[in-house]
């Protein structure tokens, strides 16, 4: 039998497959972030539950209706998260998982337990798995579909990637790479976070999962949201990539600075001279040279800077 295979990646590192590469299920926990899921966290517990895992965290964002009590029914782990958003119940996570990986999956229904087993061949080879939603897409809106693809779209150019759903809220991550995150969002934008900081290490890849409807009120503004996440990504651009981010104003100054400079050398050509535009011109190319060259002598220096940083808040954790 064919085993299940990444369907995009990007790591330095080759994963074999072989059976003796795919995690235990007792080296996972399986975390479920929770804000007013009573309607569906029974549901996906017992789901889990049924596929074999038994470490279970439930981290709540002090839920106004019964999520806590529901869950309680079940024998897993509850406590509440400290900081703002999904970020805070993350960053939570990372405070009580003891085991070597875990995978976050929402309490929501929509996602389906038994398409992390696909997970569990690769966790040694990558410091994190998204789970890219390839089967049930007609349960997103045509306008979430929009911004997925949008900031796909974005991410990929940002980052050099070929993801396809970089927003999926089902995913795997190494423990040891997840205390070494920062995480400074503090909302949805939180998954292009960790998905960045990845793709920085070179080790993130994707395997297909599912999606289903969803059980209770939607939480995400489509509109609000996506922009922040837009935004998020350019800013984790300027941390995490900025040759490309800076190449890419580079070349948006340089286009003008061409055309100006053109255009005065045809004016020149029929004996007419303009000072003022070909002083722009100018200072836009040598603006635009500079800005490229500062982020290729920068860009190393940024990420050293970072990957000490996070080795020094994982020393003094």
């Amino acid at each position: 039998m064919k085993s299940d295979v990444t369907i995009n990646s990007y790591s330095r590192r080759k994963t074999t497959g072989s059976l003796d590469d795919i995690v235990d299920k007792e080296d996972v926990t399986v975390v479920v972030p929770t804000l007013n899921e009573a309607l569906g966290i029974g549901q996906v517990i017992e789901q889990i539950i049924n596929e074999g895992y038994y470490n279970i965290l439930v981290v709540d964002g002090y839920s106004s209706d019964e999520t806590v009590e529901v869950a309680r029914r079940y024998d897993v782990n509850i406590i509440n998260q400290h900081g703002n958003g999904k970020t805070g119940a993350i960053k939570t996570c990372i405070d009580h998982v003891t085991t070597p990986y875990f995978i976050v999956i929402d309490g929501d229904s929509t996602y389906d337990p038994k398409d992390m087993g696909r997970f569990l061949p690769h966790l040694k080879h990558y410091n994190q798995i998204i789970g890219a939603r390839k089967k049930g897409r007609a349960n997103i809106s045509r306008l979430n579909r929009f911004g997925n693809w949008t900031i796909n779209k974005f991410f990929n150019l940002m980052f050099g990637t070929k993801f396809t759903d970089v927003c999926s809220g089902l995913y795997a991550l190494n423990t040891t790479f997840a205390r070494e995150l920062i995480l400074d969002t503090q909302g949805f934008d939180v998954e292009v976070e960790i998905a960045a900081q990845a793709a920085d290490y070179g080790s993130v890849t994707e395997v297909p999962i599912t999606y289903s409807k969803r059980v209770g009120l939607q939480k995400l503004n489509p509109w609000r949201d996506g922009l922040k996440i837009i935004s998020t990504i350019f800013l984790l651009a300027r941390t995490y990539n900025s040759v490309i981010l800076y190449s890419f104003i580079s070349a948006f100054t340089i286009i003008p600075a061409v055309i100006m400079l053109f255009w005065v050398f045809l004016e020149t050509l029929n004996g007419v001279w303009h000072n003022g535009v070909a002083l722009i011109g100018v200072l836009l190319a040598v603006l635009a040279t500079q800005a490229f060259t500062i982020s290729t002598l920068t860009s190393q220096q940024r990420r050293l800077e970072q990957r000490l940083l996070r080795k020094m808040r994982v020393h003094s954790g």
